[in-house]
């Protein structure tokens, strides 16, 4: 394996340029989808690898359950610096597993609390509470998607930008972007290189649901006034994996995106602009991480294989 076993876990730094670009020059809806590829791969194969390593490390622990010839020569030869890196990992990779329990456990918690609260209530799409804290969020998953928003909020909003929330909110359940959410935040835990992936996918997610409400609505300033006097008094959302009108996201750049022209929709930037070449250096960092990850897999399965009696 060598030094190939490490590329997977510095790869993610590819695609930096990409998390910012795409935030400008692509459509939102491709950026979301982009960039969650991007980190869903790449965490995987970080992670993988870095499992690796952590066999090798765990092999040389006294009373392990793994066969000893697990801890033969050949087998540390196919690690760099196994007595350090190998060690490590353990703590590593349980940081990892334990991390991403804990996001995906809260995330269940608070989907199953919110649809309790709302159990007495109509079955109907929106749920209007009384509640005096100004809040609006998609809530999936139930017997229904549904929208949650409060009287307080409601009473801040004109007729029009009350369509314009309900339209975001919709358009957040329509396109699933929890799971986009779920899947960039799960990834960025795995492996903190991929932090800005992350925190750019939270504001495509919102810029998406942005363009779909202006479109339902018909007016993009309506859209951009709704989202300018939910962020002045909402609290947002009650988990960052659930999505809401006025966060997340940098709320002044969203309005300044609404009150221009609506994006272009490209399936792929054009290749010889800097956002292209910055979508084709994530491609390429994420096609050698997969190779990478794949090519140390099979020559650990090999060299375990031959190392273990029978």
């Amino acid at each position: 394996m060598g030094v190939f076993v490490f590329l997977p876990l510095v790869l993610p730094l590819t695609a930096w340029p990409i998390a910012r670009l795409a935030e400008q020059h692509l459509h939102p809806r491709t950026a979301t989808r982009l960039l969650t590829a991007v980190a869903a791969v790449m965490a995987l194969c970080s992670t993988v690898c870095l499992a690796l390593v952590m066999v090798v490390g765990t092999a040389q622990l006294p009373g392990n359950p793994l066969p000893d010839g697990w801890s033969d020569p050949e087998v540390r030869a196919a690690v760099p610096y196994d007595e350090v890196v190998g060690k490590a990992a353990i703590p590593a990779l349980c940081a990892v597993v334990a991390a991403s329990a804990r996001a995906l456990w809260r995330h269940g918690r608070v989907r199953r609390r919110a649809h309790r609260a709302l159990a007495g209530l109509p079955g109907t799409g929106v749920a209007v509470l009384p509640d005096d804290v100004p809040y609006a969020y998609a809530l999936p998953g139930g017997r229904r998607d549904r929208v949650v928003v409060s009287t307080a909020l409601l009473d801040c909003l004109e007729p029009g930008e009350r369509r314009a929330l309900f339209a975001h909110e919709r358009a957040h359940l329509a396109a699933r972007h929890h799971r986009f959410l779920l899947a960039v935040r799960l990834a960025a835990l795995a492996n903190p290189f991929l932090r800005p992936l992350r925190t750019a996918v939270s504001y495509t997610a919102e810029r998406w649901a942005d363009e779909e409400a202006a479109g339902v609505v018909g007016d993009r300033r309506a859209v951009a006034t709704a989202i300018g006097k939910a962020a002045l008094v909402s609290r947002g959302t009650p988990v960052a994996t659930l999505a809401g009108l006025a966060a997340p996201g940098p709320v002044p750049r969203r309005v300044a995106a609404l009150l221009g022209p609506a994006p272009a929709v490209r399936t792929w930037p054009p290749v010889f602009t800097s956002v292209g070449l910055a979508a084709w250096a994530a491609a390429a960092g994420t096609a050698v991480s997969a190779m990478s990850s794949a090519n140390a897999a099979v020559t650990m399965f090999l060299i375990l294989r031959a190392a273990t009696p029978f």
